[in-house]
């Protein structure tokens, strides 16, 4: 089998605030480039068809399902996947999202396979809006609606979104 000279091509893309290099296949989907040549496993990948939302990251910002963009498209982007949310205090330790703290606080999750989906949704959700407005319950539920879980029934994941709102708010004060 012969190989074209176009298919494969280096990217470079900034994730989790560290630049990151790689040659991969034209047609690798972020989420393989983050699993399998960046090893940063946090992202799932559920359904491959950009239904259920467990391989959710950011790119520059805004949330997308990394089973569904191809690799070479986010060269130059900045990705952030579950592994990034959390952030470094002043002594060198890890302190959780305020979403991440939720999940745990309320128990939001059960297997925890479409966790990282969420948790990098509601994140972003919750930074987009104004913190310091109270959360309505159709907010909720736009910010839990695009993520399938099998296990929980949503409820404690609506109760995590809520906690981390009003924590958000508290701390916008």
């Amino acid at each position: 089998m012969t190989t074209s000279v176009d298919s494969e091509r280096t990217v470079t893309v900034t994730v989790n605030g560290v630049l990151r290099e790689a040659t991969v296949p034209v047609r690798r989907v972020l989420s393989d480039l983050l699993r399998e040549d960046l090893r940063l496993t946090g992202t799932h990948v559920g359904c491959a068809h950009g239904v259920c939302g467990s391989c959710t990251v950011l790119v520059d910002g805004v949330p997308v399902r990394s089973c569904l963009v191809l690799a070479v498209q986010v060269d130059g982007a900045e990705v952030t996947t579950v592994e990034g949310l959390a952030r470094e205090d002043d002594r060198g330790g890890q302190v959780l999202h305020p979403v991440q703290e939720a999940f745990r606080e309320c128990h939001a999750l059960q297997c925890g396979f479409c966790t990282p989906g969420f948790l990098v949704t509601i994140a972003a959700g919750l930074e987009a809006r104004d913190a310091t407005a109270e959360i309505t319950e159709e907010e909720v539920d736009e910010l839990v609606g695009g993520n399938l879980c099998r296990c929980t029934g949503y409820a404690n994941i609506k109760k995590a979104v809520r906690h981390a709102a009003a924590t958000m708010r508290d701390d916008a004060r």
